[in-house]
């Protein structure tokens, strides 16, 4: 039955069918302009690619602005400090460690680390918040142990984050130069 429809259809359209033979060069003209596609395809995608590559990393410095003028007014007001001296010393020493390891993630430039620059930007920002909010409860609290230990732990998890993202740029150069040195040498 199926068979006999399809006998059909070829049945009506027969005389509808393109059959004629193509002019000389035909194939020649077609593969020209087959390959004049390809050639405006790969000219377009390079400069999709500079646009990401530069949204994301004015994404990223955007990120890094907004961060560094929150340490800024954060180490101003010195509120760890403000407990006794052996908290304005640690207060100091996460304060600087912390600014340190944001310029080092900062110098990693190459678009392949964006994301993982991005992310941690990001994390370090909720940090922060929390950060804030365990200092206003510093303040109502009177000093409270507990608050000032929260305190420190949120200094430590940002060093930590920001420690952790290096290293993971660090493997990733690595696993890129062994890359590279496999194609070398099986070149």
């Amino acid at each position: 039955m199926h068979k006999d429809n399809l006998h059909t259809l070829f049945d009506t359209l027969k005389n509808n069918f393109d059959v004629a033979t193509p002019e000389q060069g035909h194939h020649q003209r077609f593969l020209e302009k087959l390959h004049h596609q390809n050639q405006t395809n790969i000219a377009i995608k390079p400069k999709l690619a500079i646009w990401k590559i530069t949204i994301g990393i004015a994404a990223s410095l955007a990120l890094l602005v907004a961060l560094l003028i929150s340490y800024s007014s954060n180490t101003m007001s010195r509120d760890l400090a403000s407990v006794s001296t052996e908290m304005a010393i640690t207060q100091n020493f996460f304060t600087r460690t912390i600014n340190d390891e944001i310029q080092k993630l900062s110098n990693e430039t190459s678009p392949e680390y964006q994301k993982l620059k991005i992310d941690a930007f990001f994390q370090l920002d909720i940090l922060q918040q929390n950060y804030l909010k365990l200092r206003d409860d510093l303040n109502e609290s009177g000093n409270d142990k507990r608050v000032i230990h929260a305190m420190i732990s949120n200094y430590q998890s940002r060093i930590i984050l920001l420690q952790n993202v290096l290293e993971q740029i660090d493997e990733l150069k690595q696993l890129e130069y062994k890359q590279q040195d496999e194609n070398q040498t099986t070149l």
